[in-house]
């Protein structure tokens, strides 16, 4: 049986609409929580395939939370046997920062719904050729990171540049949330720490605004994450081949 691992960093930030899509095609799921087991060491040399979650802390706290220094090393070793691997929100930044960027603080936070606008190579994109050029998709992030030099840019947004990125055929970094659902939104509005950033954003954003939003644009979102995730599991299916993996 074909088998994936997933690293967790928080209680709130789940599989979702990633979930049924890798059941339905008979994967064995492992989670590696990270929250509940900081110094835990897992191995990549048995799965076929990765997926990095989100999580509030920051790529350069990775003296703080060293577990983003072990998940650093297994994301460069899951590169290098050539396993499908997908970083959603900080797993797309800590596969940047493996690829040679720099993470760092946005200038302003994306929280709740926005356009993101597919470059060409998103449009052509193994991944995301069944966007629209311009998509309203979901948002909770305060940080950002240039695209590494060894990828291909696949989509923006006005705030944050970075927003969807490969390394190859079967690595992919997606600084958005396609995997939600109402009520992994529901959770996140509820949680205390993404109520303050609500607060402190002054006015930009409002839970009934995101709340509002999501009536109107999480229909199609699910529909997007559908066939996404339909596309990133089906690399299961390619062999591995080992590659030597160029960073910068």
């Amino acid at each position: 049986m074909r088998k994936v691992l997933v690293f967790q960093h928080v209680a709130n930030e789940i599989l979702g609409t990633l979930n049924p899509a890798l059941k339905q095609q008979g994967l064995n799921i492992r989670y590696v929580n990270f929250e509940r087991e900081p110094d835990a060491n897992p191995s990549v040399e048995k799965y076929n395939g990765l997926i990095v979650l989100g999580g509030y802390m920051g790529v350069y706290e990775a003296d703080q939370y060293t577990h983003i220094k072990t998940e650093m090393k297994l994301i460069e070793q899951a590169l290098k046997k050539n396993i499908p691997v997908l970083g959603i929100c900080l797993g797309a930044q800590i596969l940047a920062h493996v690829l040679g960027s720099e993470v760092r603080k946005s200038a302003e936070k994306e929280m709740g719904w926005y356009d993101i606008e597919l470059t060409t190579a998103g449009e052509n994109s193994s991944l995301l050729s069944h966007f629209k050029k311009t998509e309203k998709v979901f948002q909770m992030h305060g940080d950002t990171f240039d695209i590494p030099k060894s990828c291909e840019h696949l989509a923006h947004s006005k705030i944050c540049p970075a927003q969807a990125f490969s390394y190859g055929p079967k690595a992919f970094g997606l600084q958005f949330h396609l995997e939600v659902d109402e009520a992994m939104i529901s959770r996140w509005l509820n949680n205390p720490k993404n109520q303050k950033d609500i607060i402190d954003s002054q006015g930009k954003v409002s839970a009934e605004q995101m709340q509002a939003d999501t009536n109107l644009y999480l229909k199609n979102s699910m529909n997007l994450s559908q066939q996404t995730f339909k596309k990133f599991v089906e690399l299961f299916a390619i062999k591995e081949r080992p590659i030597l993996l160029k960073s910068k």
